[in-house]
């Protein structure tokens, strides 16, 4: 699969999806992505695609972080070690930047979709985010973070001033043995600078001194009486900072879950909207999805060609025809319209928006090709043997599930043979009842296209006045390489072209002399046998193949009133939590869970009934039990006895 990728350059269109992913673990997830094969799963994907792009371009673009290493921080916290406070304050902006992206999916619920409801499995840890802000400042404990703290600093800041008026006092009273004008720490002791040959003036100890040895810096005796003092209290400022982060990791450590949930969904939603922004730089279009064996696509552009020089092509494959035999000039685009057509129908089965104006692309099994692209493949790979190869290994692999496209088909080799092995090939291919698109230039292979059921020629239009190729599909119609015409414009003398006109179109090759094919011995017998194998007898051995899953269709819309009731037990996907329905769905799809701690509001889709409430509870429970306070269930209790002049308090429902 990954050398399809490459021949069709969807990994290029990757690297560009990619590179609008923020986590690492949507990046990833991107490029590990396959054509789904799941008619159910690729409607879901396609739907958060269209979601994305809807929330996008109204609500603007979310604010997701990369959350790099936060894991990784969880994970040391949890362990028992201790967050410094640089590292600490990365949580805290990863919890700031969740609060921001539940209200930007909260502004989005009024849109009706789906999407936003994946704020309820964000929790920003509002108490966590708080304290650490408030005692975490600029990468380090704040002064405030504790009074005993503050009162510590305090205490240090005064301390280190005594010493400096008491060092700046040993300096006045000793100018003359000073060999400069100001005091400085060394080795955490403050000194003087002191002249060698003045050391026994200045009282004190020495701690160090120039490199040329002429300066000695002297901690004064006066200075010295502050200094154990002043280590003291570094002593006391260190134990308050450890005994601050070592709460504030604890914190971390306790609501790992929490935040690892909040990792897993951001990555998630990274995944989602980065196809989304995808769709709005390529200016796609959502697909419709068929398992019919049937690509429509109208005004199709190549995704990696600039939107301003590429050619729109319609084209349509699948109904009255599998296959497409494209002929035209070299250079006339046939390769791009091979890939323009692969490349829409993967991107479409892996849940992006086409290039298109319209499109209806049908999932496919695999996809098998073989580019002979003169351009991006080297002289040793585009030979026949390699060509053959290729072509071999698409016969094994291709079902009726399968898209195959393939480039310059027969080429490579005596033209009269390589025509035999074209047509060969396409048989072979008709038989699997694959859809595939072939380009040529051989004049017998447009003719078998011609003539043969499933099969149409379609040409790449060409300007015969400015020599220069249109890049239009012309389906339906055989096109010309324009050779001698090109030939002729450029001066090529008209002995010359007579002589080539009469060499290709003359008596010798394998026809009958109608213009047409003739009977299969008649060429076959100039095969050694084991071409003839290849062409009329091909043995291989079966290979499994993938099976498209068709999802099945409701025989009648489903009434979602009844879908679930109150108090039955249920579990909420993809985190498989359980909980208590205490408000059955609504209109909008939408129904309300009892969590342990929480009360959430969800789509259906994400729901599935865990065990039902006649199994859970007697009939004609009063389920105010479980869901209502108990003051409101005295006041309620109260009421049906007689009137009672207090209101009860609903809250939170």
């Amino acid at each position: 699969m990954r050398k399809t990728e490459e021949i069709l350059e969807f990994d290029k269109i990757k690297e560009k999806w990619a590179q609008l992913a923020l986590t690492e673990g949507a990046k990833e997830k991107i490029m590990e992505q396959e054509p789904c094969l799941s008619e159910t799963e690729l409607a879901l994907r396609q739907q958060e695609t269209t979601e994305a792009r809807t929330l996008l371009e109204r609500e603007g673009t979310p604010p997701l972080v990369s959350m790099e290493g936060i894991g990784t921080l969880v994970a040391v916290a949890q362990r028992g070690d201790c967050l410094t406070a640089a590292q600490l304050e990365q949580i805290e902006f990863s919890l700031t930047a969740v609060r921001r992206l539940k209200e930007y999916l909260n502004r989005g619920k009024e849109l009706e979709l789906s999407l936003p409801y994946y704020e309820e499995n964000l929790d920003n840890l509002a108490d966590i985010r708080d304290a650490i802000h408030v005692q975490i400042r600029s990468g380090r404990v704040d002064d405030y973070a504790s009074k005993l703290l503050h009162t510590i600093r305090t205490d240090i800041q005064r301390t280190k001033e005594r010493m400096k008026e008491k060092a700046d006092a040993v300096m006045k009273s000793h100018k003359e043995c000073m060999s400069d004008s100001y005091s400085t720490f060394r080795s955490g002791r403050l000194c003087v600078p002191v002249k060698k040959e003045y050391k026994f003036r200045i009282s004190g100890s020495v701690i160090d001194k120039s490199s040329t040895g002429s300066t000695l810096f002297i901690e004064p005796a006066a200075v010295a009486k502050h200094s154990e003092e002043l280590s003291l209290l570094l002593i006391d400022e260190e134990n308050e900072e450890r005994r601050i982060l070592y709460t504030l990791t604890a914190m971390v450590a306790d609501n790992g879950e929490a935040m690892a949930r909040n990792l897993k969904t951001m990555e998630k939603l990274d995944f989602i909207f980065s196809k989304g922004k995808l769709s709005m730089d390529l200016r796609g279009t959502k697909p419709r999805i068929n398992t019919g064996r049937r690509i429509v696509l109208r005004e199709a552009r190549h995704p990696l060609m600039d939107r301003e020089t590429c050619v729109p092509q319609d084209f349509e494959i699948g109904d009255d025809y599998r296959g497409i035999v494209i002929t035209g000039p070299n250079t006339g685009g046939k390769t791009v319209a091979l890939k323009t057509v692969a490349l829409s129908c993967m991107m479409a089965q892996c849940g992006l928006h086409v290039t298109c104006r319209e499109a209806d692309i049908c999932m496919n099994g695999n996809y098998l090709c073989d580019i002979g692209d003169g351009q991006n493949l080297s002289e040793n790979l585009s030979t026949f043997s390699a060509h053959i190869t290729s072509v071999l290994d698409i016969l094994r692999q291709v079902g009726p599930e399968s898209l195959v496209v393939m480039d310059e088909l027969g080429s490579g080799t005596d033209p009269a043979e390589g025509m035999g092995i074209a047509v060969a090939i396409m048989e072979e291919l008709q038989k699997s009842g694959c859809l595939f698109l072939v380009t040529t230039h051989y004049p017998e292979v447009k003719e078998y296209a011609a003539a043969a059921e499933g099969l149409i020629n379609a040409r790449m239009t060409f300007d015969r006045e400015s020599l220069q190729p249109t890049y239009q599909m012309v389906i339906g119609e055989a096109g010309e390489s324009c050779a001698f015409y090109i030939a002729a414009r450029l001066g090529m003398p008209e002995h010359m072209l007579r002589t080539a006109a009469k060499t290709a179109y003359g008596a010798g090759n394998f026809a009958d002399g109608s213009g047409k094919l003739g009977e299969r011995e008649e060429w076959e017998r100039h095969l050694p046998k084991a071409q003839q194998m290849t062409v009329s007898g091909r043995r291989q051995e079966p290979v499994s193949r993938p099976k498209i899953q068709k999802k099945k269709e409701p025989s009648r819309k489903k009434d979602l009133s009844g879908k679930f009731r109150l108090g039955d037990s249920v579990m909420i996907y993809p985190d498989k939590k359980i909980g208590i329905v205490c408000e059955p769905v609504n209109e909008k799809g939408v129904l309300r869970i009892q969590l342990p701690d929480k009360k959430i509001w969800i789509n259906h889709k994400r729901v599935k009934l865990h065990v039902a409430a006649e199994e859970l509870y007697p009939a004609g429970y009063d389920f105010s039990i479980v869901f209502d306070s108990v003051e409101n269930r005295k006041l309620r209790h109260r009421m049906e006895r007689k009137f009672v002049e207090e209101s009860i308090d609903l809250g939170e429902r």
